[in-house]
Protein backbone atom coordinates (compact mmCIF):
# COMPACT_ATOMS: atom_id res chain seq x y z
CA UNK A 1 0.00 0.00 0.00
CA UNK A 2 1.06 3.60 -0.55
CA UNK A 3 1.52 4.34 3.15
CA UNK A 4 -0.27 3.87 6.44
CA UNK A 5 -1.66 7.39 6.69
CA UNK A 6 -5.27 7.61 5.50
CA UNK A 7 -5.87 9.70 2.40
CA UNK A 8 -8.90 11.86 3.16
CA UNK A 9 -10.76 12.95 0.03
CA UNK A 10 -11.60 16.38 1.39
CA UNK A 11 -10.42 18.07 -1.82
CA UNK A 12 -13.58 18.57 -3.91
CA UNK A 13 -11.62 17.97 -7.13
CA UNK A 14 -10.31 14.61 -5.98
CA UNK A 15 -13.73 13.63 -4.69
CA UNK A 16 -15.33 14.67 -7.98
CA UNK A 17 -12.75 12.65 -9.90
CA UNK A 18 -14.03 9.50 -8.16
CA UNK A 19 -17.71 10.48 -8.26
CA UNK A 20 -18.05 9.34 -11.87
CA UNK A 21 -19.17 5.82 -12.83
CA UNK A 22 -16.81 5.46 -15.82
CA UNK A 23 -13.77 6.55 -13.83
CA UNK A 24 -14.64 4.11 -11.08
CA UNK A 25 -15.06 1.33 -13.65
CA UNK A 26 -11.65 2.21 -15.10
CA UNK A 27 -10.01 2.15 -11.69
CA UNK A 28 -11.67 -1.16 -10.89
CA UNK A 29 -10.41 -2.66 -14.16
CA UNK A 30 -6.87 -1.36 -13.66
CA UNK A 31 -6.87 -2.65 -10.09
CA UNK A 32 -8.15 -6.11 -11.03
CA UNK A 33 -6.49 -6.70 -14.41
CA UNK A 34 -3.45 -4.43 -14.41
CA UNK A 35 -2.26 -1.86 -16.96
CA UNK A 36 -4.38 -0.90 -19.97
CA UNK A 37 -4.64 1.72 -22.71
CA UNK A 38 -7.54 4.08 -23.32
CA UNK A 39 -8.41 1.99 -26.39
CA UNK A 40 -8.62 -1.19 -24.30
CA UNK A 41 -10.72 0.53 -21.65
CA UNK A 42 -12.93 2.10 -24.32
CA UNK A 43 -13.76 -1.27 -25.86
CA UNK A 44 -14.47 -2.78 -22.44
CA UNK A 45 -16.67 0.13 -21.35
CA UNK A 46 -18.28 0.73 -24.76
CA UNK A 47 -16.88 4.27 -24.93
CA UNK A 48 -14.91 6.25 -27.49
CA UNK A 49 -11.17 6.52 -27.00
CA UNK A 50 -11.42 10.30 -26.66
CA UNK A 51 -13.85 9.86 -23.78
CA UNK A 52 -11.70 7.30 -22.00
CA UNK A 53 -8.59 9.44 -22.56
CA UNK A 54 -10.30 12.41 -20.92
CA UNK A 55 -11.33 10.38 -17.89
CA UNK A 56 -7.87 8.82 -17.60
CA UNK A 57 -6.32 12.30 -17.56
CA UNK A 58 -8.68 13.31 -14.75
CA UNK A 59 -7.67 10.25 -12.72
CA UNK A 60 -4.00 11.02 -13.39
CA UNK A 61 -4.43 14.67 -12.42
CA UNK A 62 -5.62 13.66 -8.94
CA UNK A 63 -3.07 10.89 -8.38
CA UNK A 64 -5.20 7.77 -8.81
CA UNK A 65 -3.36 6.43 -11.87
CA UNK A 66 -0.03 6.99 -13.60
CA UNK A 67 1.30 6.52 -17.09
CA UNK A 68 3.76 3.68 -17.65
CA UNK A 69 6.21 5.74 -19.68
CA UNK A 70 8.52 2.85 -20.56
CA UNK A 71 5.59 0.90 -22.05
CA UNK A 72 3.96 3.81 -23.87
CA UNK A 73 4.87 4.60 -27.48
CA UNK A 74 3.52 7.27 -29.79
CA UNK A 75 -0.18 7.80 -29.21
CA UNK A 76 -0.52 4.53 -27.29
CA UNK A 77 -0.28 5.37 -23.61
CA UNK A 78 -0.38 2.66 -20.95
CA UNK A 79 -1.87 3.37 -17.54
CA UNK A 80 -1.69 1.67 -14.16
CA UNK A 81 -3.50 2.26 -10.91
CA UNK A 82 -1.54 3.91 -8.12
CA UNK A 83 -1.83 2.07 -4.83
CA UNK A 84 -3.43 4.79 -2.73
CA UNK A 85 -3.90 2.75 0.42
CA UNK A 86 -6.54 3.78 2.93
CA UNK A 87 -8.90 6.29 1.31
CA UNK A 88 -11.34 8.00 3.68
CA UNK A 89 -14.26 10.29 2.99
CA UNK A 90 -15.06 13.48 4.83
CA UNK A 91 -18.31 13.93 6.71
CA UNK A 92 -20.74 16.26 4.94
CA UNK A 93 -20.21 18.94 7.63
CA UNK A 94 -16.48 18.94 6.79
CA UNK A 95 -17.20 20.13 3.24
CA UNK A 96 -18.43 23.46 1.99
CA UNK A 97 -22.19 23.32 1.30
CA UNK A 98 -21.62 23.60 -2.47
CA UNK A 99 -19.35 20.51 -2.39
CA UNK A 100 -21.73 18.25 -0.49
CA UNK A 101 -23.66 17.12 -3.60
CA UNK A 102 -20.41 15.64 -4.96
CA UNK A 103 -20.05 13.57 -1.76
CA UNK A 104 -23.69 12.47 -2.08
CA UNK A 105 -23.07 11.42 -5.71
CA UNK A 106 -19.92 9.55 -4.68
CA UNK A 107 -21.96 7.59 -2.13
CA UNK A 108 -24.84 6.99 -4.58
CA UNK A 109 -22.49 5.45 -7.15
CA UNK A 110 -20.81 3.37 -4.44
CA UNK A 111 -24.15 2.08 -3.17
CA UNK A 112 -25.10 1.07 -6.73
CA UNK A 113 -21.78 -0.80 -7.08
CA UNK A 114 -22.31 -2.53 -3.73
CA UNK A 115 -25.88 -3.43 -4.65
CA UNK A 116 -24.55 -5.11 -7.80
CA UNK A 117 -22.01 -7.04 -5.75
CA UNK A 118 -24.65 -8.21 -3.27
CA UNK A 119 -27.44 -9.00 -5.70
CA UNK A 120 -25.53 -10.28 -8.73
CA UNK A 121 -21.91 -11.08 -7.98
CA UNK A 122 -22.29 -12.66 -4.52
CA UNK A 123 -24.72 -15.42 -5.60
CA UNK A 124 -22.70 -16.11 -8.76
CA UNK A 125 -19.41 -16.22 -6.84
CA UNK A 126 -20.89 -18.55 -4.24
CA UNK A 127 -22.20 -20.84 -6.95
CA UNK A 128 -18.85 -20.88 -8.78
CA UNK A 129 -16.42 -21.14 -5.84
CA UNK A 130 -18.06 -21.23 -2.39
CA UNK A 131 -14.78 -21.73 -0.50
CA UNK A 132 -13.74 -18.19 -1.49
CA UNK A 133 -16.98 -16.53 -0.33
CA UNK A 134 -17.20 -15.51 3.33
CA UNK A 135 -20.22 -13.65 4.69
CA UNK A 136 -20.91 -12.63 8.24
CA UNK A 137 -24.01 -10.95 9.51
CA UNK A 138 -24.44 -9.86 13.04
CA UNK A 139 -25.89 -7.36 15.45
CA UNK A 140 -23.58 -5.58 17.85
CA UNK A 141 -24.07 -2.85 20.41
CA UNK A 142 -21.33 -0.24 20.64
CA UNK A 143 -20.75 3.30 21.73
CA UNK A 144 -19.54 5.66 18.99
CA UNK A 145 -15.93 5.56 20.22
CA UNK A 146 -16.05 1.74 20.21
CA UNK A 147 -17.37 1.73 16.65
CA UNK A 148 -14.50 4.04 15.64
CA UNK A 149 -11.97 1.67 17.26
CA UNK A 150 -13.64 -1.36 15.64
CA UNK A 151 -13.42 0.33 12.23
CA UNK A 152 -9.72 1.17 12.65
CA UNK A 153 -8.94 -2.41 13.71
CA UNK A 154 -10.87 -3.71 10.69
CA UNK A 155 -8.78 -1.51 8.35
CA UNK A 156 -5.56 -2.66 10.08
CA UNK A 157 -6.61 -6.31 9.74
CA UNK A 158 -7.43 -5.83 6.06
CA UNK A 159 -3.99 -4.25 5.49
CA UNK A 160 -2.28 -7.06 7.40
CA UNK A 161 -3.68 -9.78 5.15
CA UNK A 162 -3.86 -7.94 1.81
CA UNK A 163 -1.12 -7.80 -0.81
CA UNK A 164 -0.39 -4.86 -3.07
CA UNK A 165 -0.42 -5.31 -6.85
CA UNK A 166 3.38 -5.45 -6.89
CA UNK A 167 3.70 -8.27 -4.32
CA UNK A 168 0.86 -10.69 -5.09
CA UNK A 169 1.91 -14.24 -4.13
CA UNK A 170 0.83 -17.30 -6.13
CA UNK A 171 -2.69 -18.36 -5.30
CA UNK A 172 -3.83 -14.88 -4.18
CA UNK A 173 -7.04 -13.55 -5.72
CA UNK A 174 -8.58 -10.08 -5.73
CA UNK A 175 -11.48 -9.91 -3.27
CA UNK A 176 -14.23 -7.38 -2.73
CA UNK A 177 -14.18 -6.63 1.00
CA UNK A 178 -16.99 -4.60 2.55
CA UNK A 179 -17.68 -3.57 6.11
CA UNK A 180 -21.22 -2.39 6.64
CA UNK A 181 -22.07 -0.80 9.96
CA UNK A 182 -25.21 1.25 10.41
CA UNK A 183 -27.74 1.86 13.17
CA UNK A 184 -30.27 -0.95 13.44
CA UNK A 185 -32.72 1.10 15.51
CA UNK A 186 -33.76 3.47 12.73
CA UNK A 187 -37.28 3.19 11.34
CA UNK A 188 -37.51 0.66 8.53
CA UNK A 189 -37.52 2.26 5.08
CA UNK A 190 -40.66 1.83 2.98
CA UNK A 191 -40.83 -1.37 0.94
CA UNK A 192 -39.33 -1.08 -2.54
CA UNK A 193 -41.49 -1.79 -5.54
CA UNK A 194 -39.80 -4.06 -8.06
Amino acid sequence: MKDDKPWVLDDPGRLKALAHPMRRAMLRHLGLHGPATSTTLGSLLDAKTGTTSYHLRQLEKYGFIEEIVERSAGRERWWRRVETGDIRLPLPAELAPEDRPVLAEFHRIGYEEDKGILLDLLPAAYEADPAWVKVSRGLGRMRLEELEAFFEEYIALMKKYSHGAADVPPGARPLYLRLLALPADLPAPPAREE
